[in-house]
């Protein structure tokens, strides 16, 4: 870089015709101008002005040097500018990654909308596990609570989310829906498999935030794939537990009701990780901000049909 800064300053003396203008010009010392052009001149092994008291005027070394760093220089400046336009435009590709649930439930519900408002932007998604790739590898990664396991990962939360049980209507009118979580037991249950223990759900109560409620289940159906349960759910196998930011838009339109409200299972963040702070692209701002202003609004509106029912 020091290289570089050298020519542009040995550039600006030939183009002003001494040092102190092209040193007024640059913001410079006359001196910092000076030494520039010296550490150029020594690098090269020839001069490149020759220097009176009267003008500064360019030796014959000077002259052809000065023809091809023009050209050089130049295409430098057309290349900052062109990478400088693909950081702040809105257009060009965006490249996300994103687990299955969110994908489907936070990501693709955007989508329309947002393709509408800015077409200019390529949408670029690939499904799988969370930390299946790197998130160097993409523009935005889709991610739960494991964000917060590592302290490296840049991400910004979109929304904390409760993790609720709910059935369908169909379901609902069938069976009277408990009133309290020891009630269950009368009910067909839908159970994610994960690390905890299959036989019991642990509630939490917004009154008592402290205390936790073990209940055991017998859950009729067993699956390590959240859209399953929830597909089975709609159709009224059961209840089962989802987190409310993907139950929000079936709650709001009512294909879906919320079992034992206010008590919850427990509580998921949602993050969207970025490969860095700095530079982001503008096109990845506008479409956190799409996507965080879309989700926390279903959220509330979600709560509030909850609240209602």
């Amino acid at each position: 870089m020091s290289r570089l800064l050298a020519m542009h300053v040995f550039e600006r003396v030939a183009n002003e015709g001494g040092f102190a203008a092209a040193a007024r010009s640059l913001n410079m010392s006359p001196s910092a101008v000076t030494r520039h052009v010296a550490d150029l001149e020594s690098h090269l092994g020839t001069r490149l002005f020759q220097r009176t008291t009267r003008r500064v005027h360019l030796t014959d070394a000077g002259e052809v040097y000065l023809a091809r760093i023009q050209h050089i220089l130049q295409d430098i400046e057309e290349a900052d500018a062109q990478v400088s336009a693909h950081t702040n435009a809105l257009a060009g590709k965006l490249r996300i990654y994103a687990p299955p649930a969110l994908a489907y439930h936070v990501v693709a519900p955007i989508l329309g909308e947002f393709c509408l408002a800015y077409p200019d932007i390529r949408i670029e998604i690939q499904v799988g596990a969370e930390y299946a790739l790197p998130i160097e590898d993409f523009d935005i990664t889709m991610l739960g609570n494991s964000v917060q396991e590592n302290a490296n990962i840049v991400a910004r939360k979109i929304v904390e989310s409760e993790v609720i049980l709910v059935a369908s209507p169909d379901y609902a009118s069938r069976n009277p829906l408990p009133q309290h979580p020891t009630e269950l037991s009368n009910h067909r249950c839908l159970r994610l498999r994960d690390s905890e223990r299959l036989d019991n759900w642990t509630f939490r109560h917004p009154n008592q935030p402290d205390e936790q409620l073990s209940i055991a289940v017998d859950p009729v159906i067993i699956a390590n794939h959240t859209d399953t349960l929830l597909r089975a759910a709609l159709n009224g196998v059961g209840i089962t537990s989802v987190v409310l930011g993907l139950a929000a838009p079936y709650l709001n339109r009512g294909e879906l009701v919320r079992v034992l409200h206010p008590w919850s299972t427990g509580f998921i963040n949602m993050y969207a990780a970025l490969p860095s702070r700095k530079h982001i692209p503008q096109r990845s701002l506008v479409f956190l901000d799409y996507l965080i202003n879309h989700t926390r609004q279903q959220h509330i509106e979600a709560r509030a049909n909850c609240t209602a029912c």
